[in-house]
């Protein structure tokens, strides 16, 4: 039978059909939100611009889930996530960014109670506003119970947005065509707002991406370098930008690039630990824009930006999350926040920008 289902599929695929509706146009406008309260008054930014990254991990916390080959979850009850959301809440109030960059945020699957995240964010923190581009997005998958999928990338802003427009990156290509299919498809998420300044107002544009984790078929560097492309065009037109998000790699100069304690999955296709193929991906991105964690910084003393693990024990052992700018930073404002190690397995990342 389920042969017979997955011919069936196979066919609908190849005939060019979507029963499913996983896919998606080369260029899409993003889903908008508000939060539910009425928006704070726009008053005028006279100090640094507070920008944040964060891959929350679809409100999973350390729940030990199928994927990360160290349990056999795969969905949550509603007041687990409820329980997580609350807490990511928390932090991102305490930190008090002025925008943020979610990776791995869901708005409508089942594996997270249905609940939308991006929403609930928007409710329980400073945050007024958002846009949403979904990754992973599905009626139904029929594979571990996962059902109906709505996952992808958001940014939260205290104000709102322009233009908001997903920009998809390229398919693994090596999969077969039912894997492609059901398989994450991922995007850019580009933004653009107006800032109120005492002056008037200065645009900004804001990028975040989910880059590729498991291919082996140079998809990821595809990923990264549309990621810089899209960069460097806003900076050629001499407008301000923040990009960043989760890269999946590893900053040149990393003194361990391969075979971690924590990457306990035996699965050739699911693991994701070896880096040293990819020494020089971010070079063009470090090359062109300030990081906010300067390469420097982060070659004279790794671990205190590492941002990622598998193990909810951790500690992080390597840094994936990254924000880059052409505009000014202030000094020493860009830290990863490693005490969230029971929130998500990724740590968020934060810096301060100067505007012109």
């Amino acid at each position: 039978m389920r042969s017979s289902v997955a011919l069936l599929l196979l066919a609908l695929v190849a005939a060019g059909c979507d029963p499913f509706h996983t896919g998606f146009d080369d260029f899409e406008a993003a889903t908008l939100y508000r939060a539910s309260r009425a928006p704070a008054p726009s008053a005028a930014l006279d100090r640094p611009l507070r920008v944040m990254t964060w891959n929350i991990k679809f409100g999973g916390g350390r729940i030990d889930f199928i994927w990360d080959c160290f349990g056999d979850r795969t969905l949550m009850k509603e007041k687990e996530v409820l329980d997580n959301l609350a807490a990511l809440a928390e932090r991102i109030r305490l930190l008090d960014p002025d925008l943020v960059l979610l990776q791995e945020v869901d708005v409508g699957s089942k594996r997270a109670a249905y609940v939308d995240q991006v929403q609930y964010l928007l409710d329980h923190t400073a945050l007024d506003h958002g846009a949403y581009a979904s990754q992973w997005r599905a009626d139904f998958i029929p594979s571990d119970g996962l059902g109906r999928m709505d996952s992808g990338i958001a940014i939260l802003s205290r104000w709102p947005f322009a233009a908001a427009t997903r920009v998809a990156l390229a398919e693994v290509s090596s999969y077969s065509a039912l894997k492609r299919y059901f398989y994450l498809k991922r995007a850019i998420l580009r933004a653009r707002l107006a800032l109120p300044r005492a002056s008037g107002s200065s645009e900004l544009h804001v990028l975040n991406v989910h880059t590729e984790a498991y291919s082996t078929d140079g998809t990821k560097q595809k990923h990264i370098d549309r990621f810089l492309e899209e960069m460097a065009t806003i900076d050629q037109a001499k407008q301000a930008l923040v990009g960043g998000g989760d890269l999946n790699t590893i900053p040149p100069g990393s003194q361990k690039q391969h075979e971690f304690p924590d990457s306990v999955c035996t699965d050739p296709e699911f693991i994701a630990d070896d880096y040293r193929a990819e020494a020089r991906w971010l070079d063009g991105l470090y090359g062109r824009f300030r990081s906010a964690i300067p390469l420097a910084d982060y070659q004279a003393e790794n671990a205190r930006y590492f941002s990622h693990t598998v193990d909810k024990r951790g500690p992080w052992n390597r840094t994936l999350d990254y924000l880059f700018t052409n505009l000014g930073l202030v000094a020493g404002s860009g830290r990863v926040h490693q005490d969230t190690l029971p929130l998500s397995d990724h740590a968020p990342l934060s810096v301060e920008l100067v505007l012109p």
